[in-house]
């Protein structure tokens, strides 16, 4: 997948969601985004993609990936650098599920290879970057997307105005820290939402 360009509003109009979180309501009929926070790497009139940020995938470490990636060879897995080894593998979405997206903070970038976001947040989607992490020169903070979510144009609006998604701004903790089983019940407490307040109001809209 080429990533999205980033466009101006000339307007200077912000009515697009890029750099925000979205958040899975109770009543998600689609398992594969049940209880998903996802960051929105872009929105525009052409469609939306983001990186789920709270969905673990299952029995995969990072440096396991880098071998099977043949970033490096799996002898010199056992002397990768620290910070590889805090860097967290995600289930970014259920498309382009074999290829890896990195969300990462802006103090690495690759001219025509990463695409900023915002805030301090870059999405980079090369193999150069995986590279640079096993090496000790990469970003302060990581995660690996396997896959992202996609929208068509104007389904991710039809799909907020049907209740399937609240909104709420992003932060690193959301997006890059490791408690990835709080990052739902967080995300609500951004916008003064509780679980509960949620779960008693499904199926009323």
């Amino acid at each position: 997948m080429r990533l999205p360009r980033k466009k101006q509003d000339p307007a200077g109009k912000r009515g697009y969601l890029d750099g925000q979180m979205l958040i899975a309501m109770p009543a998600m009929h689609d398992e594969r985004f049940a209880r998903s926070v996802i960051y929105v790497c872009a929105h525009s009139s052409e469609g939306a993609m983001g990186i789920i940020v709270n969905h673990p995938a299952a029995n995969i470490n990072f440096p396991d990936l880098l071998v099977q990636l043949e970033v490096i060879p799996a002898v010199e897995a056992i002397e990768l650098p620290p910070s590889a080894g805090t860097v967290k593998v995600l289930k970014g979405g259920p498309v382009d599920t074999g290829r890896g997206f990195v969300l990462h903070s802006a103090d690495f970038f690759i001219e025509n290879s990463t695409l900023p976001i915002d805030e301090g947040v870059c999405l980079t989607a090369t193999l150069d970057i995986l590279k640079a992490i096993a090496k000790g020169d990469g970003p302060a903070s990581a995660v690996l997307a396997l896959g992202y979510a996609g929208w068509a144009p104007g389904q991710l609006e039809t799909e907020i105005q049907d209740n399937g998604w609240l909104h709420c701004s992003a932060d690193s903790e959301l997006i890059f820290g490791t408690d990835n089983g709080g990052k739902y019940e967080k995300a609500l407490k951004k916008i003064g939402v509780g679980i509960g307040m949620l779960s008693s109001e499904a199926g009323h809209a």
